[in-house]
């Protein structure tokens, strides 16, 4: 157990350092989480043997959740509305047109079975979300005409259909299913996995607004336990997780919320665990030695699903929205494949459905050939054909919690004998760039204006600046015991040095706020700040 323990530990580390090297190179960043995962695997130099196909199917769809639901969260959504059509048109309509083309040639130019050239068509349909979003952020690409935004709602929210579809055709392959339960599972998916979404994210929003955990940090642990909530249930009934948990995150994520900032913190941490852990387990399944049985096929694949499949479906939905032609181009160039196409092949593989071809390593060459070539080249597309924004910010078109403003709310009592008691707003000595926002006056809640007086008993809350300085703030703290030299001391009759302040005293249940004539008493907490 150590051992194994030890060994993660160390391939996490090789993960988070290989992603600083990408950046640097420009090296799309989950291309080296594959080449790592098939540098430790059977065929690699470490050679660690895993071929699990259905554990590694259980992981990489977990995963695939919480990346899902990201995906949804971090989608801003006003700057998405003006492409919102032509994303969702590309994320379904687009997916089965590039799917239907691509099994077609797979048909009738590589004689590969009717089904399963559908089934390879279906799996290798939609683009991947988790390569776009990083090349995007990494490269701090501004596109022209909303196109950040449109890559970013179709990529974030087609693989619900193509799973769709993927699903049908293993159904079909299995001999399983009739053209009536077809046409139910299609209304499931969408029906139980659109209703579910917006269900969960009502559940949400109510529970987090209305309710006050009692240890911090619990809210974070009960939206995790509503993303899985949010899969899980619809599958249950046959519906579509993926399309539920990318519903929920994209309601959730432009709602007000309270810890919005810790929320985004963790699941962006949790989430880039998760594209390692996908990316990783992928090549460490794949064997290296059986790509060269499948190098003519899959190249093929790749290229027409790159030059033709991709941009037919592009210029055939974009063109009656009258979109530039450089646009249409960048976006048929940026539909990367991923993550998803490669699970969704380990789906097939673990499936009752006969397969002829090794559909998993024609899978994986694909996405390798699509991450590595059109990833790479996605900043020199965009340039060349002139869609680079250098006024705009492209962090907006994500729901980050750090492009809100950065503003702190503090509250203060106003006791009967505070100075500003009986006094205007306007009169007030409010240091320069902090505003009275608040009075909170028994259960009542006042926006203050100018010539609102303020009482005793009342509580005011002002804003300021949040403190944005590289250099680091410590905190530590100081637990007086009754022998301790500073009982029965003032604080200003202590010696704490220049780069020491003593800024709060917990007393029981109560905190205080000290000034030099407060007495510190055994079992003090005292809070220090120290530069």
């Amino acid at each position: 157990m150590p051992e194994f323990l030890l060994l993660i530990g160390i391939i996490i580390l090789l993960c988070v350092v290989c992603n600083r090297v990408s950046q640097r190179l420009g090296i799309p960043m989950l291309l080296i989480f594959i080449l790592l995962g098939m540098f430790f695997g059977t065929d690699g130099v470490v050679k660690i043997p895993f071929d699990d196909f259905p554990l590694a199917e259980r992981i990489c769809s977990a995963a695939l959740v919480f990346i899902m639901f990201y995906g949804g969260f971090g989608t801003n959504w006003k700057q998405a509305r003006p492409v919102a059509v032509q994303s969702v048109l590309l994320s379904t309509l687009g997916v089965v047109l590039t799917a239907c083309l691509t099994g077609l040639f797979c048909h009738f130019v590589l004689r590969i079975a009717f089904w399963e050239s559908m089934l390879i068509g279906a799996v290798t349909g939609s683009t991947d979300a988790a390569s776009v979003f990083s090349i995007l952020r990494s490269k701090k690409l501004s596109l022209r005409h909303h196109t950040d935004s449109l890559l970013e709602v179709e990529s974030g929210s087609n693989d619900p259909c193509s799973y769709m579809l993927t699903a049908i055709i293993l159904s079909v392959m299995s001999g399983t299913a009739t053209g009536g339960e077809i046409a139910y599972l299609v209304f499931a998916q969408l029906v139980y996995g659109v209703v579910s979404g917006i269900l969960m994210a009502l559940l949400s929003l109510w529970v987090l607004r209305r309710f006050r955990f009692a240890t911090q940090g619990f809210d974070t642990i009960f939206v995790v336990a509503m993303v899985l909530f949010s899969y899980a249930l619809p599958t249950v009934f046959g519906g579509n997780g993926y399309l539920s948990a990318y519903l929920f995150g994209i309601l959730l994520g432009n709602r007000p919320l309270p810890n919005k900032k810790q929320l985004v913190h963790f699941f962006d941490g949790v989430t880039g665990l998760m594209q390692m852990l996908i990316f990783f387990l992928l090549g460490l399944l794949s064997f290296p030695s059986q790509m060269p049985a499948v190098l003519v096929p899959a190249l093929l694949i790749a290229l027409f699903l790159t030059f033709v499949a991709r941009p037919a479906a592009v210029f055939l939905l974009l063109t009656p929205f009258r979109c530039p032609l450089r646009q249409q181009l960048l976006v048929a160039w940026s539909g990367l494949r991923g993550a998803a196409s490669i699970v969704f092949a380990i789906m097939a593989i673990v499936s009752p459905a006969y397969t002829k071809n090794d559909g998993f390593h024609i899978v994986f060459f694909i996405v390798l050939f699509s991450i590595s070539l059109q990833g790479a080249l996605i900043p020199f597309a965009a340039k060349k054909l002139s869609m680079i924004d250098d006024e705009s910010n492209v962090m907006k078109t994500f729901s980050d919690y750090e492009e809100e403003v950065p503003v702190q709310f503090i509250k203060l009592p106003i006791g009967g004998e505070h100075p500003w008691v009986n006094k205007p707003v306007k009169e007030l000595p409010l240091p320069p760039g902090m505003l009275l926002v608040l009075i909170l006056r028994g259960e009542e809640r006042m926006v203050p204006g100018g010539d609102t007086v303020i009482r005793p008993g009342d509580g005011i809350v002002v804003s300021a600046l949040s403190h944005e300085d590289d250099r680091q703030v410590g905190l530590s703290e100081r637990v007086l015991d009754k022998n301790d030299e500073w009982v029965g001391k003032t604080l200003a009759e202590l010696k704490l040095g220049e780069r020491k302040l003593v800024v709060l005293i917990r007393r029981g249940p109560k905190v205080l706020i000290p000034n030099g004539r407060t007495e510190l008493r055994e079992q003090d907490t005292l809070v220090m700040i120290e530069t």
